[in-house]
């Protein structure tokens, strides 16, 4: 458990790095509905995360609306797969009952 990103590991932070993993990128409200969390919430999970470098944020306009785009970074997804493959080993050394 010690090599675990404890940064990844909280569970809101987790449940963020999971949505943005398999897709390219995602709007701010899309990733609020599928996470649940409130806009406060998520934005400061979001800014953890921007700033160890896992997440990118561009925020621009739609229209004239504001609108902020996320996506991972290349370290973001390294560490994403380092975190699985740490998990991993972790479950697949506990013995079976």
């Amino acid at each position: 458990m010690a090599d675990i990103d404890r940064l990844i590991h909280e569970p809101a932070r987790l449940e963020i790095m999971m949505h943005l993993y398999v897709v390219q990128n995602a709007d701010y409200l899309f990733l609020q509905k599928q996470t649940g969390l409130t806009w406060g919430n998520l934005s400061s999970h979001l800014t953890r995360l921007e700033e160890a470098g896992y997440v990118l944020v561009i925020k621009g306009y739609s229209g004239r609306k504001p609108h902020t785009m996320l996506s991972l970074t290349p370290e973001g997804r390294k560490a994403f797969d380092n975190y699985r493959n740490c998990l991993a080993q972790i479950l697949g050394d506990l013995p079976r009952r």
